[in-house]
């Protein structure tokens, strides 16, 4: 396997493991795969909030693991040298997220920088968008 490949699927296992992590609310994950620069923007009606690593994951730490099978998909990664981009949705009960992230290549392996997301959708009780 080539170094693009091994990075591509490298990538691939980590926003798979972002997207259980939000559902299951796996807060070790996020500690692990964060950057310690890592920032997060919220983008609701216009306006732009921001989250450094340990505020992010504060913000997990207060929510309830969900149940059953984590919900999300991968839409698209963009790899460029030492820099990923992962294009994504990811749900936890009652709300679907779209999510961009950026990655970079550190000695320590891929590290998650940064995260521009939105609320996408609300979801009904059996996760369909309403």
């Amino acid at each position: 396997m080539n170094q693009a490949a091994k990075d591509h699927q490298d990538i691939l296992h980590n926003a798979i493991a972002y997207c259980e992590a939000v559902w299951f609310a796996r807060t070790g994950v996020f500690e692990a795969m964060c950057h310690e620069r890592f920032l997060m923007t919220h983008i609701e009606a216009g306006e732009f909030i921001y989250f450094d690593k340990a505020a992010f994951i504060a913000r997990v730490r207060a929510r309830a693991p969900a149940e059953g099978a984590a919900s999300y998909k991968v839409l698209a990664i963009d790899l460029v040298d030492a820099m990923a981009r992962v294009h994504l949705w990811v749900d936890i009960p009652g709300k679907r997220f779209e999510d961009h992230l950026g990655f970079v290549k550190t000695a320590d392996g891929w590290k998650l920088l940064t995260k521009v997301f939105r609320t996408a959708a609300h979801l009904d009780a059996q996760g369909q968008v309403i």
